[in-house]
């Protein structure tokens, strides 16, 4: 190689990237390794000119200048004199490396690369939007300057908090006794306590029957009132209120009782109507609330008696049982008393309670209630 083809590292960079592409043209492979070698050893002090302007970022300046260096690599292998500039080239190149450092590089948790952008563009938005409008813009604003939704904004927001990131074994200042970042975080979980809680309740759910289980969704998932639950499930608002007192008590007894208590009410296996045959007619008891679900079993059960009992003879209904008779029980009992006197037979309610007996009164079949009984 003669002596005025030597690189001087004091001319222009696309000078001498010419000078190295034509000497490169005509050299041997030996040759070209050498050539190579000189005119990337040449470009250092540019690549580490490019790599200055990224200083005090968080990256060390000796990390950044071997990126920029390999930067420098990659555009002699790819130049090609005839697409243009070679300084120009070069600056794309190292500096897309150095950009490519810190997007993999620098960020505390792993974000992925599209996302990475997007925090960038935040990032740039959020500091113009500050300067023109002298205060913190909002979500929206955010999203009106970079034309998205406000739900990507927020994810930006979410992702660019997680760029920088402390090591929560970092220690505290000058304390005496080791005491670490992490110990300041974190407390007492006041729900771990009600985990057995909610295990227990959400077995007991399981043991109601139906109608109370959709009951306490509708009032403690679903938000409703009583008034709202009573026109849901065709009911009256003080016949909620008693299927709600009923089944918290059941559930909080429960709850306190090593041996879950049978469910009584309506819907339970003990929800039943026995017939039994007496000297002077029958005696049938029914045990369990009467209401609209159970009603009209009831009914059948007390007519089928009533038109087979013999005329003259007395049907007496135990109600002893019955803590509670709404007015589908009430329509239930009228019917009865109906088809009663039509076969001629007696009919009489015998231990009713006090509840039963009031409602009774009112709805005017007083007269059906036994004298004992009668409030």
């Amino acid at each position: 190689m003669r002596e005025t083809d030597r690189l001087d590292p004091l001319e222009d960079l696309d000078v001498l990237a010419d000078r190295y592409a034509r000497a490169r043209d005509r050299a041997d492979d030996a040759t070209k390794d050498r050539l190579r070698e000189e005119f990337v050893r040449e470009a250092l002090p540019f690549a580490g000119r490019l790599a200055r302007r990224y200083r005090g970022r968080g990256e060390p300046p000796d990390d950044l200048e071997q990126v920029a260096r390999l930067g420098l690599v990659k555009t002699v292998d790819r130049y090609e004199p005839e697409r243009g500039s070679f300084t120009a080239y070069a600056i794309l190149t190292i500096t897309g490396e150095i950009k490519r450092h810190f997007r993999d590089h620098t960020w505390g948790v792993h974000v992925p690369r599209g996302q990475q952008d997007r925090v960038l563009e935040f990032v740039h938005a959020k500091a113009v939007l500050t300067s023109e409008l002298a205060r913190t813009p909002t979500v929206a604003e955010l999203a009106g300057r970079l034309g998205v939704d406000e739900g990507e904004v927020l994810g930006a927001q979410t992702s660019a908090a997680a760029h920088s990131t402390e090591s929560l074994n970092a220690p505290l200042g000058d304390s005496p006794d080791g005491a670490e970042l992490g110990d300041l975080l974190g407390g007492v979980d006041g729900d771990l306590t009600l985990v057995d809680d909610r295990a227990t309740v959400e077995s007991l759910l399981c043991e109601l029957p139906a109608r109370e289980r959709r009951l306490l969704a509708l009032r403690f998932w679903g938000n409703l009132s009583q008034v709202e639950i009573a026109e849901e499930l065709g009911i009256s608002q003080m016949h909620v209120s008693r299927l709600l007192s009923r089944t918290l008590a059941w559930l909080r007894e429960a709850m306190l009782s090593d041996a879950t208590p049978a469910w009584t009410g309506s819907g339970s296996p003990d929800h039943r109507v026995t017939i039994t045959a007496t000297s002077d007619g029958v005696r049938v008891a029914v045990h369990g609330e009467i209401d609209r679900d159970n009603a009209n079993q009831v009914r059948r059960e007390l007519l089928t008696v009533a038109s087979t009992c013999g005329r003259d003879r007395r049907l007496s209904v135990d109600l002893s049982g019955v803590p509670l008779l709404s007015a589908a029980g009430i329509a239930m009992m009228t019917a009865v008393r109906e088809a009663a006197r039509g076969h001629g037979v007696r009919l009489v309610l015998t231990g009713v309670q006090p509840y039963v007996a009031r409602v009774l009164a009112i709805a005017g079949l007083r007269e059906l209630i036994a004298e004992a009984d009668r409030p």
